[in-house]
């Protein structure tokens, strides 16, 4: 996950970065600095992190070509 994804994922979402620190139970201050690339958590945080925006709805588009994203998932009818 890049900052920009969490980003994106928080706006999909409309999480503050404390509603997004809450869901994944990481520090708010991990959110901040991660979202302003003055840090690189550590691969476990960036993991709770994704799982967290993936348990709202949020679906990570892989680089491929067109560039790395988020969406929401599509819900049934």
């Amino acid at each position: 996950m890049t900052p920009a994804q969490c980003r994106a994922a928080r706006g999909l979402l409309n999480w503050s970065q404390q509603d997004t620190a809450d869901a994944a139970k990481i520090g708010n201050a991990t959110i901040r600095n991660f979202e302003a690339g003055r840090s690189s958590p550590q691969n476990a945080t960036l993991d709770v992190l994704q799982r967290a925006f993936e348990t709202a709805g949020v679906e990570f588009i892989p680089e491929n070509g067109g560039g790395a994203g988020v969406r929401l998932r599509k819900t049934s009818p």
